[in-house]
Order: structure tokens, then sequence, then C-alpha cells
């Protein structure tokens, strides 16, 4: 038997193994249920930043906040998180437009990247917080039709984005002596759009200063490169799961988490029996990238890499 067959069949065995349980059996659907978007526009590098990685990842290890919505509808609810000993705490909180949705994120994305890049070629732009792009090019980049309705899309996204507050303490060593800080900011802290004329309405340039709590996290290179198919993923959970994913992954082969507590991290308001339906659909679908997840026998959601090499050296490991 080859080395490769070896591998396919060690990890056939895995994945009936109870790793991943029998109910994987009971999860395949004949056909998918739902497709990723089409490919629109040739895809590059992006890198997707997690705000409260920086600053807060001692008070808080590894917590991350659902800022943003899964509703596609305006979402005016607000969200808070608090430390077991009540002492820590973060709150997001909408504006009369809403809470910044999933897919609003994509604008923070394509910011990140482009600021990214700038210090990686130590640009003289690189320490601003204001960033000026065109809206064609923004919507090129993250696969979206380029047709009117999208420049009207993106000028809500940055208003949502303006108006969601995040609030938060921040413990802090002087002296000696241990303080206590209070913070808010919004996701962007302003925007500005430029267009032809009076007559022609056309963005020309967009321009947004980011908060200083988003440009501190990048330029501390608090960012991971994600897949290009993450702009072809269609509902705001398939994201949020692959953020998810990227980050508790990483370098691992698989990640396990619970049910209940995946979708508090998800920000889903869905019941718990719901959000397993939603979620077994995706399982279903294999829309996710990089990534393959599985509910096990005892409530778990199992994250694992499609990387087989990856997954065959964490097999021999165990």
């Amino acid at each position: 038997m080859s080395d490769n067959e070896n591998l396919v069949g060690r990890i056939e065995k895995v994945r009936q193994s109870q790793l991943f349980s029998d109910e994987l059996q009971s999860q395949v659907a004949p056909e998918k249920t739902h497709k990723l978007l089409p490919v629109r526009h040739v895809n590059r590098d992006f890198f997707l930043c997690d705000l409260f990685d920086y600053k807060l990842k001692d008070d808080m290890t590894t917590m991350e906040a659902p800022v943003f919505s899964l509703s596609t509808k305006p979402d005016l609810t607000e969200w808070r998180w608090e430390s077991d000993d009540k002492t820590r705490w973060v709150e997001v909180i909408p504006s009369v437009r809403g809470r910044a949705t999933q897919f609003d994120k994509d604008v923070l994305i394509y910011i990140t990247s482009q600021m990214t890049e700038a210090l990686n070629r130590k640009r003289e732009d690189a320490n601003s917080r204001v960033v000026r792009f065109t809206a064609f090019d923004y919507l090129i980049a993250t696969n979206k039709p380029t047709g009117g309705a999208e420049y009207d899309r993106l000028e809500k996204a940055l208003a949502r984005l303006k108006g969601t507050m995040i609030n938060t303490n921040i413990k802090i060593e002087d002296g000696g002596e241990t303080r206590e800080e209070k913070r808010g900011f919004g996701l962007i802290e302003d925007w500005g759009i430029i267009t032809k004329s009076q007559s022609n309405k056309r963005m020309i340039e967009v321009e947004i200063t980011v908060s200083k709590w988003l440009h501190n996290a990048i330029k501390g290179f608090d960012v991971l490169t994600i897949h290009p198919d993450y702009f072809r993923l269609r509902k705001p959970l398939e994201r949020r799961l692959y953020e998810l994913a990227k980050k508790h992954c990483g370098h691992q082969a698989t990640w396990t988490i619970g049910l209940e507590l995946l979708q508090s991290k998800c920000g889903s308001k869905a019941t718990t029996k719901e959000f397993k339906r939603t979620l077994n659909d995706i399982i279903h679908a294999e829309t996710i990238p990089e990534y393959r997840l599985t509910v096990n026998d005892r409530n778990q959601v199992v994250f694992y890499t499609k990387d087989e090499k990856k997954l065959a050296a964490a097999i021999v490991k165990k």
C-alpha cells in the first residue's frame, strides 16, 4: 500500500471514530442545501482583525465578542459581556439605524487589509488612521456586484459602523497602582463620500477614519489572513463560524466547543434547536472555507481542517 493510500485510510478511520461521532453519518444530505456565491472578480489576500484580542487579551483571555449582528434586518438590541467576577465588561450599543451587521464588517476587513499592506511595505501613510479608497475597488475586492444598489448599501453600512458604539473598562497599571478607565468608541470614527457632481451622485472616493482601537490592533499585527471564499459566503452565520474556526483552529487540526457556547460566541438569538438545525444545514452544504464541521453525540461542535496532511499529522501525534 502506498503512503498516500495509507494516509487516506487513516483519515477515513478518524472520520469514523468517536472524535467525529456516528452522528456525522446521519447528517449526510443527498445534495447540498445551498452554494457559495459566484466569483465575480479576481481575488486577493485579505486580513481579518480581531478587535477584542488587542489590549483586552490579558483581561478576557480568548473571548470573541459577537459585535456584529447576524440579522439582515435592523437590530436595535444591545449586547453585553461580563467576566465571572463582574469586574470586566464590554457593551455593544447600536444606533437608531441598528447594529453593524456581519456583512458591514466587509468594510473593516477591506480597511484592515489596506492598512496591513501599507505597514508591510513601510509606506509613508502606514501610520495614518485615515484610509481612502474608491467604492468601485472595494466592491470588486469583496466580490460584490457593481450596480447602483451596492453603492447605497455601502453608504448605509458606513452609517451603521459609525453608529455602533463599544463601551468597555480597561485595567491600567500605573506606578504600582491599578486604575480602571471606561472607554467608548465607534467601529469607525468618521466617514465621508466624494461624489462627481450635483447632477451625478456616483461615488468617486470614500474616506474613513478608523478608531484608535482598531488602528492599534492593526499596527500590532493582530491580524489573520482569510480565505478569498469568505466573501462568497451567503449567510452571516457562515461567516461568523469561519472567523471562529480560523482563530481557534489556527495551526491545529481540530477544535471542539459546546453547542450552546458556540451559539453565544456567534451572537445567535435563535433557540438552541433552531441554531442546531441551521448549523446542520451549513454542515451539509460544506461551504465553510478551509474547515469542516460536525456535531457529536455529546452536543459538541467539532471543527476540523480540510488539509488532510495536517489532519493526518494530528492523528499520528495522538
